[in-house]
């Protein structure tokens, strides 16, 4: 790990701190490249972000997200160099329902959470301030995270497990730190870590049933046992927001929701920018057009967060006029 201090970059004005000349031109270089990318929903640009960043000092860029979020990453980071282009936006539908629930009394659980992105965000002012719980399996990620909460004052909390049915052990494995899974063979190797049920939060005492929660899966292939181990949590005012894969064409994970749940599924189209209610799958034919990327849908038993999500459709309407 590097002992330099890291390089900051303020999201709002574009100031970047600390960097030397070779650093400041992979900036513009990272920033540039995700504009062109974005246009082809970034096909390609992890994987020219990670061999530029073979050519930096190994050191951390701390980005200010807002005036009271700060995301700390490797530098030249594939996955995350794209928040060093302004326009970028991660997660358009996440974005729109974190914000708009700024008022809401409710928790984050951050389930995948990764380097803690939406942890760090949704507990800084202007989202509400609100309790996170992050959920991290990885070791290497973990660190990140924990360093994360550290340097945003200890707001949010850090658990080191992965998220399934019940409780227990697996083995993670992968090679890239945004897409660890427990899913894949065990045999293979990789990093023993515990596992544990969304309902297991409820009995450990980390959270109450009458509570509010939005809880982020991001979980690599065990959506649906994630699902399966939050049956008495998603009973109440619950809302889970995970991934639909945009290589899978029998869209699995919103299959099992809509046949084999009593939750309402709500998806996010980013043509009409609205929440559409799903009835029928075929839906998802049309949204999900880029086979690499993943697309994130609801699933709610909750009146109260029905209602929210389908109010942001009235507020899509404004931002179009």
């Amino acid at each position: 790990m590097s002992t330099q201090p890291p390089i900051q970059f303020d999201r709002a004005s574009g100031v970047l701190v600390g960097a030397n000349p070779w650093e400041r031109v992979a900036a513009l270089a990272l920033a540039a490249g995700s504009k062109v990318a974005s246009k082809f929903s970034h096909r390609g640009y992890n994987g020219c972000a990670n061999l530029l960043r073979k050519t930096l000092p190994e050191r951390d860029i701390a980005i200010k997200l807002n005036p009271d979020a700060v995301f700390e990453f490797p530098y030249g980071d594939g996955y995350w160099s794209k928040l060093l282009n302004r326009s970028f936006s991660y997660e358009d539908e996440l974005e729109l329902l974190f914000r708009d629930s700024a008022d809401v009394d409710y928790t984050l659980l951050d389930c995948g959470a990764n380097y803690g992105y939406w942890s760090v965000l949704v507990s800084s002012a202007p989202y509400g301030s609100h309790r996170a719980i992050a959920i991290e399996p990885s070791s290497q990620n973990f660190t990140k995270l924990a360093n994360n909460a550290k340097i945003n004052g200890g707001r949010f909390e850090a658990m080191k497990c992965a998220i399934g049915t019940a409780r227990g052990t697996a083995r993670l494995s992968g090679t890239k730190h945004e897409a660890f899974s427990i899913a894949g063979d065990a045999s293979a190797g990789g990093e023993e870590v515990p596992v544990i049920a969304l309902d297991d939060l409820l009995d450990d005492g980390k959270i109450s049933a009458d509570g509010k929660y939005l809880i982020k899966l991001d979980v690599e292939g065990v959506e649906i046992e994630a699902i399966k181990g939050g049956t008495r949590l998603l009973q109440g005012d619950s809302v889970i927001l995970c991934e639909e894969h945009g290589n899978d064409p029998h869209h699995s994970v919103s299959r099992y929701i809509l046949e084999q749940t009593p939750l309402k599924l709500i998806v996010y189209d980013p043509r009409s920018g609205r929440f559409e209610t799903v009835t029928e799958l075929s839906i998802l034919d049309r949204i999900k057009v880029s086979s690499h990327v993943g697309y994130n849908v609801l699933g709610t038993a909750s009146a109260f967060w029905e209602s929210r999500v389908h109010s942001l459709n009235a507020s899509a309407t404004r931002r179009a006029y």
